[in-house]
């Protein structure tokens, strides 16, 4: 048991450094690193449940959290991150984020996972084929007004749904409103603090059946343990993510992670529907 335990932290401190990285390269929060992770971390622990998702969906939010903010603050010591828009943008994302928690306690496991690999096939077109998504000579303003609201919000609640911190969407749309792409980076990070706090906080609280069978150290949806091991992970790597985005090509790596998200995706379908 106890080496049962071992290999359990130290599985989840990769999962945090492999997430901190990505936190930092990206600004996606680690998101779609740890809550596959924790899918194929806890049945080794747990009788399978179909409560799991959601727990690992709540652990991932809280664990962008800390990896956001420690992302943040690397990107903040470049100068990087734009504040007035994470300002203008906030209570559109956390209303967002607020509705898909919503959606998310009244939707059944087997929906989250399907929501969930949907969504992660949806973000690897970014990655695998960023100039289908961001074309030459396509240059916009930033979104004002209405759709500015829409957007944040809509961001807010699909991000809650996949426990993911919501980079991608933000680096895409400032990108191709002539933004630099370190600049999108770090701002990103910091939209990943803005949907994980309040979405942490929904799962916390989220009422679960009394029956329900749940890791050792859940409380509400939140998995005390593998929250702390992922985020001592984190701490550690997300800074080197934010130097890497700041000094080398992505070009290489973010083709690597879109193949990642391919597997994952396939991988949650198959849980679902099989």
């Amino acid at each position: 048991m106890e080496i049962e335990l071992l290999w359990f932290v130290v599985t989840l401190c990769i999962t945090g450094a492999i997430a901190g990285i990505t936190a930092g390269l990206f600004g996606n929060g680690g998101g779609f690193v740890v809550v596959p992770a924790l899918l194929a971390v806890f049945p080794f622990f747990t009788p399978p449940s179909q409560e799991l998702v959601k727990v690992a969906i709540g652990t991932s939010l809280a664990s962008i959290v800390v990896s956001s903010t420690r992302s943040v603050m690397a990107h903040h010591k470049k100068g990087a991150v734009d504040f007035d828009i994470l300002k203008s943008w906030s209570i559109w994302i956390v209303m967002g984020v607020i509705g898909g928690i919503y959606i998310a306690s009244s939707t059944s496991s087997d929906g989250l996972t399907v929501v969930f690999a949907a969504g992660v096939l949806l973000y690897s077109i970014y990655f695998l084929f960023p100039e289908f998504v961001i074309r030459p000579g396509v240059a916009l303003s930033m979104p004002e007004g209405v759709a500015k609201s829409v957007l944040a919000f809509v961001l807010g609640g699909f991000s809650a749904l996949l426990g993911i911190g919501g980079g991608t969407p933000m680096v895409i749309t400032m990108v191709i409103c002539q933004r630099t792409i370190q600049q999108a980076v770090a701002t990103a990070a910091g939209v990943g603090f803005l949907i994980g706090l309040p979405g942490a906080i929904g799962f916390l609280f989220m009422k679960h059946p009394e029956a329900a069978i749940l890791p050792v150290g859940t409380i509400g949806y939140i998995n005390i343990p593998a929250l702390v091991a992922i985020s001592i992970g984190a701490i550690i790597t997300a800074p080197m993510g934010a130097k890497m985005a700041h000094n080398f090509s992505e070009k290489k790596l973010k083709r690597m992670f879109g193949i990642y998200l391919v597997i994952v995706s396939s991988a949650m379908f198959y849980k679902a529907l099989k």
